[in-house]
């Protein structure tokens, strides 16, 4: 199928505004809805039309326990760049940053436990602190590094959240982390990298993918990231392009991953995916102790 005629498809709209593309389907009627029209379910979202039936269908058990505990039964309708995950993601890399500097004049580095630093990772040298492949996602060196991170994140998130879904975008935010030590760890094995920079990327990444196969117009996004990684390796003093790279290749992988599991009964398929990448990106850490010989 050709990118005119994936656009053309009626299938990639959503069914309520038919102007507005989206990737998110209804878990009871698996159409397409965009996030205006999302309402937050127990997995995944439901739209409008299947949200009146399942109200309808309530036990008075059900509304009593509706009256007590709020109007939305629990769930929490998804208007237009609702972002809760982005908005806790924000809060608590805000909250290390600040909780650093508070550390800090007591003579403690928070930063120090969160920063990824390969040689830590692998027994061999003494250490194993694994945790150490995600958490730079929370240590910024500075005001101004963690500033442009989270205004890109706030941007970024409150565009891809929505149209993802919670589970799915926590789990390309995660793994684009991991992806991006992974890479350091293969190119430049002796430098510490703090930073959620590679998130960043593979979010790029995966909406590259996922606009293309939407059929949407991915030059701007393109652009965007050609620009960046270009930054990265001209001024490469304080920036780890290798951690850029490997965020967007994981980012472009798992965002693969999306647009090829898209419909509801491949679920599964999408856990098992997402499983391999993970362990694929955790497999290439065999590869630094054969090059560095230890």
């Amino acid at each position: 199928m050709t990118t005119t005629d994936f656009s053309r498809n009626p299938e990639n709209y959503c069914y309520r505004h038919p102007d507005r593309m989206s990737f998110a389907l209804c878990q009871r009627c698996h159409r397409t809805i965009c996030p205006e029209c999302q309402t937050q379910a127990a997995v995944g979202v439901i739209c409008p039309e299947c949200l009146r039936d399942q109200q309808k269908s309530r036990t008075p058990a059900q509304k009593r326990a509706q009256r007590r505990w709020g109007r939305g039964g629990g769930r929490t309708a998804v208007m237009a760049g609702a972002a809760p995950v982005t908005n806790w993601i924000l809060a608590i890399t805000a909250g290390a940053f600040l909780l650093d500097l508070l550390l800090g004049f007591a003579g403690f580095s928070l930063q120090s436990w969160l920063l990824f630093y390969a040689p830590y990772v692998y027994p061999q040298l003494g250490g194993f602190e694994v945790w150490r492949l995600v958490t730079p996602l929370l240590a910024h060196d500075g005001p101004l590094h963690i500033a442009l991170n989270l205004l890109s994140l706030w941007m970024l998130g409150r565009l891809l959240e929505p149209m993802l879904g919670t589970w799915r975008y926590l789990a390309l935010y995660l793994i684009s982390g991991l992806g991006g030590s992974v890479a350091v760890a293969l190119l430049s094995f002796g430098t510490p990298v703090v930073g959620a920079s590679s998130a960043l990327f593979g979010m790029l990444g995966a909406l590259l993918v996922i606009g293309r196969s939407l059929g949407g117009n991915v030059t701007g996004i393109l652009i965007l990231l050609g620009i960046n990684l270009v930054v990265g390796f001209a001024f490469g003093s304080g920036i780890s392009w290798q951690a850029h790279v490997g965020g967007v290749v994981a980012g472009l992988l798992v965002g693969w991953v999306f647009s090829t599991t898209r419909r509801q009964d491949q679920s599964r398929r999408q856990l098992i995916l997402l499983g391999v990448v993970v362990a694929g990106l955790l497999a290439l850490l065999a590869v630094p102790p054969l090059i560095y010989g230890f």
